[in-house]
């Protein structure tokens, strides 16, 4: 009762704000993704999170645990931009029934160093067999 006090509190405080769509000649899709790891004190389950915005509008956004324990960080980060990837393919096959084609690749943003090298650099896959199939994914 108490969080849903504060969330009520916060929203009352803040109706002013608002998302701004905004229109735009060049369309594209990015993303921007994030993981706290194993933030969960009970659990020990990791948070992850993404942003889509197509052009300059945010058009998507999540913010969920994730639904197993991860054992290193970098596989929280993994499966936190694998949603955001998924989210992005979604919007650009909606995009694409309704005729308005995006010519430009998804650009996706994270901030794991150990994430973007086992991306980047394939000699480390046969370590990280466990997300194998997410870094096949993201790339």
């Amino acid at each position: 009762m108490t969080l849903l006090k504060r969330i009520l509190r916060c929203v009352r405080e803040t109706t002013s704000l608002g998302l701004h769509l905004r229109a735009s000649v060049d369309l594209f899709v990015m993303a921007y993704s994030d993981a706290d790891w194993a933030c969960c004190p009970d659990t020990r389950r990791s948070t992850s999170s993404f942003y889509v915005f197509l052009g300059e509008s945010l058009v998507s956004w999540s913010s969920k645990q994730q639904p197993a324990v991860s054992r290193s960080s970098a596989k929280a980060e993994y499966q936190a931009v694998e949603n955001a990837a998924g989210e992005c393919i979604w919007l650009r096959y909606l995009l694409d029934e309704l005729h308005c084609a995006i010519s430009k690749a998804t650009v996706a943003y994270w901030d794991s160093v150990s994430a973007v090298c086992m991306s980047c650099n394939p000699i480390h896959h046969k370590h990280t067999k466990h997300i194998e199939l997410d870094i096949h994914f993201v790339r």
